[in-house]
C-alpha cells in the first residue's frame, strides 16, 4: 500500500503534463446531432377511401383508435357554432343506442370515448378493442342527433357565452382573432348569442352529411396491435362508410394593416389589460423555415423561461407573472401572437417593451450562446416527446396530412443542429412584422384607452365590443326623457307604481343551477324591508340569508355571521322592491348616461351614484321599459370584481310583471336563477324572516 501511496500522485502528474491544454474560457463546441431512430408506422387504405396509420406498441395491453378528417375550414355565417354542436352531439344516441347505453357501453369496458367537429376517438385494454369499435362504429356511422340533446347542448353554449363577457382572456381571443382575420374568415369568425339561439337540428345533419366522408379522413392506430389486426377491424367496422366529394371553400387571404393599428375592448371595472399583438403569417407545417422560426420564437417568448419576453417583462420590469409569443403555421394562413396581462398602470410601458424586443429580433444577430441554449432546450424536449408512442402517431399524421417528407422528423435534430444566427436574423426579417401589427387590448377604458393612441399608425384607438362590433360612447337620450322618466317607465313595465304599492308580500320558488348542481331556490319579501334567500340542496339547507327589516344574518353550509355596514345597507336595498322610486332613502342619486345597447336592443342606461361615488349602473329597455341587466363593481380578497345580474323571460302573475330568469354572472362564476312560482301576497309573518 505504501508504493501506491508514492507513485500515484506522480502517475497523475505525468498524465497531467501530457494532457492536451483545456481553455476554459470557451464552451465546448457542440458535437454532431444524434441519430434518431423513429418507432416504425405503417400504413394502408381502404377500398372507401380510409387511410389508416397503425402504430405497433405492446409495452401496455391498451390501444387507442382516432378518425380525424382533412377538411377545409368552413365559414358558419349566422349559425356559428353548428359545427362545434354537430361534432359534441354525435355521441349522443345512435340508431341502435341511447346516449345512457353507449356510456354504459364503454364505462363496462373501461374505456373511452370522445367526438369532435373533425371526428372520433377512442381507446380502452385490447382485450376489449372489437367492443370499442362496434361502439365508436355505430357512434360515426348512424348518429341520430337528437333535438333535445341540441337544446343542451344550446343551453350550455349560452351559459359559457354568458360567462365570457366578463372574461377578459376570452374577449381578448376573440378580439385578437378578429382583427388578425377579420370576420369574414372562419380563423376570425366567432359563435355568439346570437348565432346560437338560430342554430338548428338540420344544420348540424347538414354538416354531418357533407363532411363525415372516409376519403378524406385518417384513421390512427396506436398500441397492442398488430397491422394484421388492424386491416382486418378497419374494414369490419368501417369498411362500409360510403365516400362521397365533399365541400372545400376558397378563402381572400387575410391581409396586415399598413401600419401599427390599437383595438381596444373596454371592460368595466378592469384592473388589468390583456395584450395580445399579432398578425397573419405566411408559413405552413414543414416550410423549410418552419424550424429556424421555431427557433426564433423560443428566443423571443416561446416555451423557455429565459426567452426575451419574459426576462425583460417579468424578470426586469416586474410588469407580469407572464409574457410569451407563439408563431403557428398554418395550411391557409399562420399567425404570430405575443401576450401578456398587465397592471393598468403600465399597460402603455408593456406595450412599448413588446415591440422594442420584436424590432430587435428583425435588426440584431442572436448572440451564439442564446442560440445554443435555446436549441438544446428543443432538443432536449424533442427527445423527451419520443417516449410517447402518440407522438410517433402525431408524426405520421401530420407527415400524411400535410405531404412532409418521411424523413422529416428523423432528420429534425439535424436541422435542428444546422440553424445558425444568420438563420434567425433572416427569419425575423422575413415573417415578423413590427410595422403591421394589430396591437389588441381588453382592459379599463377609463384608465387605459387613449393613452394608447401613440401605438397607431393613425394615432387612433379603435373600439370594439367582445365580437369585433364598433363600440362607441352612449347616444344621449331625446330630449324629456330623464331618470326620472325611465324609472317611472320601469315601475309601469312590472305593473304600474299603484299596484306595486298594493304588493305586502312576494314569494318566489324555482331553481339555482350553480355550475352542474340544481338547487331548490326560495325567496320571500314583505313590507319592502324583510327578506329571506334560503337555497337547498336534498333537504338540507345550503345557504340561507336573512333581513328582519334591522338586522341581517347569512350562513353557508351551517357557518352564520352577522351582516353588517355596506352588505347590511345593500341588503336592505335589495329588500326593497321600490327602491328605484325613492333612491335618496340609501343615498343614492340616479343620473341617466344616455342610450346604449344590450344585444341589439336598446337601453336606457342609468348610473346610481353615491357621494361622488358609482355604486351601480342599471339597463333599461327603450321599448317595454323593463329592468334588462344591473352591474355592479365589488372588492374582493382578489381584487376589484364586476357582478353582473342579466333579468329575462319575464311573466305576469296577478297583474304583476317580474323576471323568470334571472343570471349572475361574478368574475367566470354563473349563476342561474329560473323561477317556477310566484306568489303575490300570500299571508307571511315576521317570524318567518327571523335572523339567526
Amino acid at each position: 500500500m505504501k508504493f501506491f501511496k508514492y507513485i500515484l500522485p506522480a502517475i497523475m502528474l505525468l498524465a497531467a503534463c501530457s494532457a492536451p491544454k483545456i481553455d476554459r474560457s470557451k464552451a465546448p463546441a457542440a458535437g454532431p446531432a444524434p441519430a434518431i431512430s423513429l418507432g416504425e408506422y405503417s400504413t394502408f387504405k381502404l377500398d372507401n377511401g380510409l387511410s389508416v396509420i397503425v402504430v405497433q406498441n405492446n409495452k401496455l395491453p391498451r390501444v387507442s383508435y382516432r378518425m380525424t378528417l382533412d377538411r377545409a375550414p368552413i365559414f358558419e355565417g349566422s349559425k356559428a357554432g353548428y359545427v362545434s354542436f354537430a361534432g359534441d352531439l354525435m355521441k349522443t344516441g345512435t340508431t341502435n343506442r341511447s346516449k345512457s347505453e353507449i356510456d354504459e357501453a364503454i364505462d363496462f369496458i373501461g374505456g373511452d370515448l370522445n367526438t369532435f367537429s373533425t371526428g372520433i376517438s377512442g381507446s380502452s385494454l385490447s382485450k376489449h378493442s372489437d367492443a370499442l369499435l362496434e361502439v365508436m362504429s355505430d357512434v360515426l356511422l348512424h348518429p341520430t342527433f337528437p333535438e333535445e340533446e341540441l337544446e343542451k347542448a344550446r343551453k350550455q353554449a349560452l351559459s359559457g357565452l354568458a360567462s365570457a363577457k366578463t372574461s377578459a382572456d376570452q374577449i381578448s381571443a376573440n378580439i385578437s382573432n378578429a382583427a388578425t382575420y377579420g370576420l369574414s374568415h372562419p380563423y376570425g369568425e366567432m359563435q355568439t348569442e346570437k348565432t346560437t339561439n338560430a342554430i338548428t337540428r338540420d344544420d348540424v345533419v347538414s354538416y354531418y352529411n357533407a363532411y363525415f366522408r372516409p376519403n378524406i379522413a385518417y384513421l390512427v392506430i396506436v398500441g397492442d396491435v398488430t397491422v394484421e389486426q388492424a386491416k382486418e377491424q378497419a374494414n369490419k367496422y368501417f369498411g362500409s362508410w360510403k365516400a362521397d366529394q365533399t365541400p372545400r371553400a376558397n378563402y381572400a387571404t387575410p391581409s396586415n394593416p399598413s401600419g401599427n393599428r390599437v383595438v381596444f375592448v373596454p371592460l368595466k371595472g378592469a384592473v388589468q389589460s390583456v395584450i395580445n399583438i399579432c398578425h397573419t403569417v405566411e408559413l405552413t407545417p414543414g416550410h423549410p423555415d418552419a424550424i429556424a422560426v421555431s427557433v426564433m420564437n423560443n428566443i423571443l417568448g416561446g416555451g423557455v423561461f429565459g426567452g426575451r419576453l419574459m426576462q425583460n417583462l417579468r424578470e426586469d420590469k416586474a410588469y407580469t407573472y407572464g409574457a410569451r409569443s407563439n408563431v403557428s403555421p398554418d395550411r391557409i394562413i399562420g399567425e404570430f401572437s405575443a401576450y401578456a396581462s398587465v397592471r393598468n398602470e403600465v399597460t402603455d410601458s408593456s406595450i412599448t417593451e413588446f415591440l422594442y424586443e420584436i424590432d430587435l429580433l428583425t435588426r440584431e444577430r442572436v448572440a451564439d450562446s442564446t442560440l445554443v441554449f435555446i436549441k438544446n432546450f428543443m432538443n432536449g424536449n424533442f427527445a423527451r416527446s419520443l417516449e410517447n408512442p402518440q407522438t410517433i402517431a402525431n408524426f405520421a399524421l401530420n407527415t400524411e396530412l400535410n405531404g412532409l417528407p418521411k424523413d422529416y422528423y428523423a432528420t429534425y435534430l439535424g436541422k435542428l443542429a444546422a440553424v445558425t444566427a444568420d438563420d434567425i436574423l433572416r427569419v425575423a426579417k422575413k415573417y415578423l412584422k413590427p410595422e403591421n401589427l394589430n396591437i389588441t387590448v381588453v382592459g379599463n377604458k377609463e384608465e387605459v384607452g387613449e393613452k394608447l393612441s401613440v401605438f397607431a399608425a393613425n394615432g387612433k384607438v379603435e373600439y370594439f365590443d367582445m365580437y369585433g362590433q364598433p363600440w362607441s360612447d352612449l347616444m344621449p337620450a331625446p330630449e324629456g326623457v330623464t331618470a326620472q322618466t325611465v324609472i317611472n317607465a320601469y315601475f309601469n313595465s312590472i305593473g304600474g307604481m299603484d299596484q306595486m304599492k298594493k304588493l305586502n308580500t312576494l314569494v318566489e320558488v324555482g331553481k339555482m343551477n350553480l355550475g352542474p348542481m340544481a338547487l331548490d331556490f326560495t325567496r320571500k319579501f314583505k313590507d319592502n324591508n324583510k327578506m329571506l334567500m334560503v337555497v337547498e340542496m336534498g333537504g338540507q339547507v345550503f345557504m340561507r340569508q336573512a333581513l328582519d327589516g334591522e338586522r341581517g344574518s347569512s350562513s353557508q353550509m351551517g357557518q352564520t355571521e352577522n351582516v353588517e355596514g355596506d352588505e347590511l345597507a345593500g341588503l336592505k336595498k335589495e329588500a326593497d322592491l321600490m327602491y328605484l322610486n325613492r333612491p335618496d332613502q340609501y343615498g343614492l342619486t340616479p343620473v341617466l348616461k344616455g342610450i346604449g345597447s344590450i344585444d341589439d336592443q336598446p337601453v336606457y342606461v342609468l348610473d346610481l351614484m353615491k357621494g361622488g361615488a358609482l355604486k351601480s349602473t342599471e339597463y333599461f329597455s327603450v321599448e317595454s321599459g323593463r329592468r334588462l341587466r344591473s352591474s355592479e363593481s365589488v372588492d374582493t380578497p382578489q381584487g376589484a370584481m364586476e357582478i353582473v345580474v342579466d333579468y329575462s323571460n319575464f311573466k305576469t302573475t296577478n297583474g304583476y310583471t317580474f323576471p323568470a330568469n334571472i343570471k349572475q354572472l361574478v368574475g367566470p362564476q354563473v349563476i342561474e336563477i329560473v323561477i317556477d312560482e310566484m306568489q303575490i301576497n300570500k299571508r307571511l309573518t315576521d317570524s318567518d324572516f327571523k335572523v339567526d
